[in-house]
């Protein structure tokens, strides 16, 4: 067994890698010319969110229950806490990391980090903009999708839209995964 210290540096150059992969989005997988939300007011968009739906990926593999909680922090910036059940282990996940918005002209369009080295794109591009109980949100490339809701449950008639709403827009919601909050 290697060394602790071959072992991290194992381990951040495979981050590296994965990282530097990501960031060369093929075209078709951009969501560059998917629209952020004309509007969004940080302020109440703040507070604990419920996954409702997403597209798979190997960060949240196998979470259930799971939520995030924005607070906003006196610099300006916004804590990020991310919170599931990992059920064949029976315990709780989380992660905290920071969001900002980049471009005070286009607050749906934040940036969000949770290592120190690498930040992702964070795209509102759906959200009740009255009462703020439902989002729907991607980042740079459409193999990620979310549907947030503040209640574990969603309506189903406004759950098919945005599914709709996302075919539309080029993500493959075949692949679509319902987040179970049921203990």
């Amino acid at each position: 067994m290697p060394p602790k210290k071959y072992k991290f540096v194992l381990h951040l150059s495979l981050i590296v890698s994965v990282t530097m992969i990501g960031c060369f989005t093929p075209k078709k997988m951009s969501t560059e010319s998917v629209p952020a939300v004309g509007d969004l007011d940080i302020t109440r968009y703040a507070g604990t969110w419920y996954e409702i739906a997403r597209l798979p990926h190997s960060f949240e593999k196998n979470l259930e229950r799971v939520t995030a909680t924005y607070t906003l922090q006196d610099d300006g910036n916004i804590e990020v806490v991310n919170r599931g059940f990992k059920s064949k282990k029976g315990e709780w996940k989380s992660i905290k990391g920071k969001a900002w918005i980049p471009d005070p002209a286009v607050p749906a369009r934040l940036k969000v980090k949770f290592f120190w080295f690498f930040s992702s794109e964070y795209k509102v591009i759906d959200l009740d903009s009255e009462n703020y109980t439902y989002a729907m949100v991607t980042s740079s490339s459409r193999k990620y999708l979310w549907i947030l809701s503040r209640t574990p449950g969603i309506n189903e008639t406004l759950y098919t839209r945005l599914v709709r709403k996302a075919q539309d827009l080029g993500f493959d919601m075949e692949k679509l995964y319902r987040v179970q909050h049921t203990r």
